[in-house]
């Protein structure tokens, strides 16, 4: 529409422009100028423009809307002769539809009407209500608590560029955490993938650069393009410095230019969105790029750390371990999966204690208990400072607090009976008291279940403020009146039917019957009695008294809620001078949370702790997966079959062999999954673990095309197999699946090959290479330190059970036939590539294929019952003869008897 108004020009325009342009239209009222102009300065938002009780929007944005929230696209009035499209959405409902249009990637600018229609009407008869947009509402920038899941982070991250430097800043505003960390191009996807950005900040250089624009691929529908001046660093220094009230940033560690361009960008960006109310953020803090586990997004999607390969948070590994009772002790847990640490020392802090709790159940339990009567007090505290807090929110801080002494008393008397307690619990002991002032006045002021939003009142206990109980007393006062005045009417007008009711039309007027309204129109009672209104039924009058009356109601009812408007504001204020306090105890309440999930955790999965170093070892005894057991559980009463793993120097990697459904994969993944759990601070599913820590954990299991980069399923391969051996060291564990079966046969031998000696050789890395090319094990010969491990399997008249064990030594075959025959192939296709195979084997290796055509046609006719060919296969026994006869479901108690005997029978004539 808005391309129509600008035919005539021969030069493309910005958006802006034609917003500008179509206001100044001559046939554009006062009201759609006044949102025509504001859009100008918002074109890439939705516009929520504030009518009345309802959201309204306009032009295409009515449009967008309308689809992605399916609801009514109406019109309104005309601009230059074509209709304008319209919707709304009510005010009251607000944030379930900017949920949903955020979480379909559009961002809304919110319009309000920041003056009366009666203040306007003062500037002029037709003055338009003034509106401004108070709030810009993207991904990274929520805060509503319906917005926003409980227990996931949202982080707003801007990658910044300075020199040869990136680094990028990171946010979560409803909890005021703030970073940085330094990157790199190698290690970008890799770290955008551990942070998972709700939304990313970056400017068009970046984005067209082609040695970034590739890692950003997979972020491409969450980037935010802003103006380069956003991320110029000199400015930054100062805007950071005004943010901190600091005079210099000495304070926050050694900070490089790309630190500051990303930092100041992301908070030139709050300052843009907020319109001015910023977030309560701690103090910047540099994380070193060092410090956590390196794994990159395929590794991440392939081990299912926090979503299935299918999206899915069911089936995860953080699905199976999160046992938090808070929301933010979820959040943390979450963080510290994605973030596994490299420092033995820090690891084994946590192990302590974890141990702690693990030991002393009763403790354990107690806090628990506790820490589920905590409410989310980061979020609650950061709505508090942007003033988009409610009542709850301060009742949140005052259920906090209470949890927080609590689990401190029962910390101290665990301090007193144990004589000593692990440092980490210490710590987070002493950060919960201090807060009795801020306790007390919360208590004393809050009803014991404030309503959700400020807007009506009601949520301050009676008895805590003189002035506001003689309010509340006189707005009850009145209504009695009201009653007794109600009565009295009756009585002078001899209508029994007469009541005094209330809308918001009219206020308090008095209601009688059509029938009864003459009484009142005549004299003497027309003199007390106004006519106001007639209905097709009623007729409504009032009286000065009772207007006089209805005044002082009202008069008390608004000085009533303004005062508990005062009272919340007092309240925010206190809360606020103790912020970091208060956030401090948050905090704290959020580790102990994940300290003791994860000993409830070991305490419910029978985990062990591990041993977690600075060597090389890798040593597992007994490992399971903690996915695949839950899920076999789950589904039957089977038990997982553990499996024992020693990478150690001499044996670094393994070689493993064995057929499809065995569980190499599970073997795989079972043993990476271990790691992380180890250097977060958790026990493991093992029997036993000594783990040198991982700096870089790569894996490269399971197949899938990438059709969003054009990629077939060898080349995603290819390009997954090459990050890992490009950048796989010493303290690696590698983990690699069937490399190479995407392409020829010879072709697909030939890159593992090379790939295993690359392991062994080159980056020297602990790994497990699993595989179906035999041919490989002869590497063994000249690779020293790897050793040959092999899936077991039995067979049973030409089936094949798996036993899901591993062991020693290299598989004979893959056993392909007999697991398409358990997949279900039909009878022919499965005898027919029995033939097939029996050729292949038997035949000179020059004549296989021409021989094959030559001697087994393509089309010939086989029965679809005809026994597969090879040894190994017996004729039918009397046993199956006589199995095969018989039907289960027909069978009586004695009848089964009878068939028992017959059996034992037929086992001795076999004998």
């Amino acid at each position: 529409m808005l391309d129509k108004v600008n035919k005539n020009n021969k030069i493309d325009i910005s958006p802006r422009q034609k917003w500008l342009d179509a206001a100044a239209q001559p046939d554009v009222t006062p009201m759609m100028k006044q949102f025509l102009e504001i859009k100008a300065d918002h074109s890439e938002s939705l516009l929520f423009y504030r009518m009345g009780d309802f959201y309204e929007l306009f032009f295409d944005d009515a449009v967008q809307a309308s689809e992605a929230l399916d609801i009514t696209l109406t019109k309104r009035g005309k601009h230059s002769g074509d209709d304008i499209p319209m919707c709304g959405v009510p005010y009251h409902a607000s944030e379930m539809y900017l949920a949903r249009l955020i979480k379909k990637g559009f961002k809304v600018a919110v319009c309000e009407q920041t003056e009366s229609p009666e203040e306007a009407k003062k500037r002029g008869y037709k003055a338009v209500v003034r509106r401004e947009v108070v709030r810009l509402v993207t991904p990274g920038t929520l805060t509503e608590d319906n917005l926003l899941e409980a227990r996931a982070h949202n982080y707003l991250v801007a990658l910044g560029q300075a020199k040869s430097g990136l680094s990028l800043a990171v946010c979560d505003i409803s909890t005021g955490e703030f970073t940085v960390i330094p990157t790199a191009i190698n290690r970008l996807d890799a770290d955008l993938a551990r942070i998972q950005p709700g939304e990313l900040l970056i400017t068009d250089k970046l984005h067209e650069d082609d040695g970034i624009a590739p890692a950003l691929f997979d972020w491409r529908h969450i980037l935010s393009k802003v103006d380069k001046a956003f991320f110029d660093s000199v400015r930054a220094e100062s805007r950071l410095m005004g943010l901190f009230d600091v005079a210099t940033l000495d304070g926050f560690g050694d900070l490089s230019r790309s630190d500051l361009a990303a930092s100041g960008a992301l908070v030139a960006y709050l300052e843009e969105t907020q319109k001015g109310q910023m977030p309560l953020l701690k103090p910047l803090r540099r994380q070193r790029s060092d410090a956590t586990m390196m794994i990159d997004a395929a590794t991440r999607k392939s081990l299912e750390l926090a979503h299935t390969q299918t999206g899915q948070f069911q089936g995860s590994l953080l699905s199976v371990v999160d046992k938090t009772v808070t929301g933010a002790g979820a959040r943390l847990l979450a963080k510290r999966l994605s973030s596994p640490l490299l420092d033995p020392v820090a690891v084994n802090a946590r192990l302590d204690s974890v141990q702690f709790f693990l030991e002393r159940s009763a403790i354990r339990t107690d806090v628990r208990a506790a820490l589920k009567e905590a409410p989310d007090m980061e979020r609650a505290i950061s709505r508090i400072a942007m003033n988009r807090a409610g009542p709850r929110d301060l009742a949140a801080i005052r259920s906090g607090l209470l949890a927080a002494r609590d689990i401190r008393s029962l910390l101290m008397g665990a301090l007193d009976a144990f004589g000593d307690i692990p440092d980490l619990i210490k710590e987070g002991a002493a950060l919960l008291e201090g807060h009795h002032a801020v306790i007390e006045e919360l208590s004393n002021a809050l009803i014991d279940e404030p309503p959700l939003i400020i807007r009506d009142g009601g949520f301050i206990r009676p008895k805590y403020n003189a002035a506001l109980d003689e309010f509340r007393m006189l707005k009850d006062e009145s209504r009695r009146l009201i009653a007794g005045l109600e009565l009295e009417y009756r009585t002078l007008t001899e209508i029994n039917s007469l009541k005094i009711k209330h809308n918001n039309v009219l206020g308090y007027h008095i209601d009688v019957s059509a029938k009864n309204a003459d009484i009142l129109m005549q004299a003497p009672l027309n003199e007390t009695f106004i006519h106001r209104q007639t209905l097709a039924n009623n007729v409504r009058f009032s009286t000065s008294d009772l207007s006089k009356l209805a005044g002082k109601i009202s008069e008390a009812g608004d000085r009533s809620l303004a005062l508990e408007h005062e009272i919340f504001d007092a309240l925010s204020h206190q809360i606020m001078r103790q912020a970091d306090t208060i956030g401090l105890a948050a905090a704290s309440l959020a580790g102990l949370d994940f300290l003791s999930a994860l000993s409830e955790l070991a305490s419910l999965s029978n985990l062990s702790r591990p041993i977690v170093d600075d060597s090389l070892d890798f040593v597992i005894t007994g490992g399971r997966h903690m996915v695949v057991e839950k899920a076999i559980k789950e589904q039957s009463d089977a038990q997982f079959v553990a499996n024992d793993c020693n990478l150690c120097e001499e044996q670094r990697l393994w070689l493993i062999t064995g057929p499809n459904m065995a569980g190499k994969s599970t073997f795989l993944r079972q043993n990476a999954l271990i790691a992380i759990l180890a250097q977060i601070g958790s026990y493991v599913p093992a029997k036993s673990a000594t783990i040198g820590v991982v700096d870089r954990l790569f894996s490269r299991v399971g197949a899938s095309d990438d059709l969003a980069h054009g990629r077939s399923t060898f080349m995603v391969e290819m390009v997954e197999t090459a990050a890992i051996l490009n950048q796989a060291g010493p303290k690696s564990l590698v983990i690699l699946d069937e490399i190479g079966r995407g392409t020829a046969t010879y072709d697909g031998l030939s890159i593992a090959w090379a790939a295993v000696e690359n392991l062994h050789n080159i980056n020297q890395s602990r790994a497990l290479f699993a595989t179906h090319y035999h041919e490989l094990t002869v590497l063994k010969e000249s690779l020293e330190l790897m050793s040959l491990r092999s899936m077991k399997v039995r067979e049973w008249k030409g089936d094949v059970i798996f036993l899901h064990e591993v062991g020693e030594g290299a598989a004979d075959r893959s056993y392909g036939i007999q697991v398409a025959k358990l997949a279900g192939l039909p009878g022919r296709v499965i005898n027919r590539a029995r033939q097939v195979l029996d050729h292949l084997e038997n035949a000179d290796k020059g004549d296989k294929i021409t021989g094959l055509i030559d001697d087994l046609p393509l089309f010939q006719s086989l029965p679809e019952t005809a026994p597969p060919s090879g040894a190994g296969r017996e004729e039918a026994s009397p046993m199956d003869l006589y199995l095969s006869d018989i039907i289960a479901d027909d069978l009586t108690p004695r009848d089964a008897l009878e068939v028992v005997y017959k059996l034992k029978e037929l086992a001795r004539d076999a004998e």
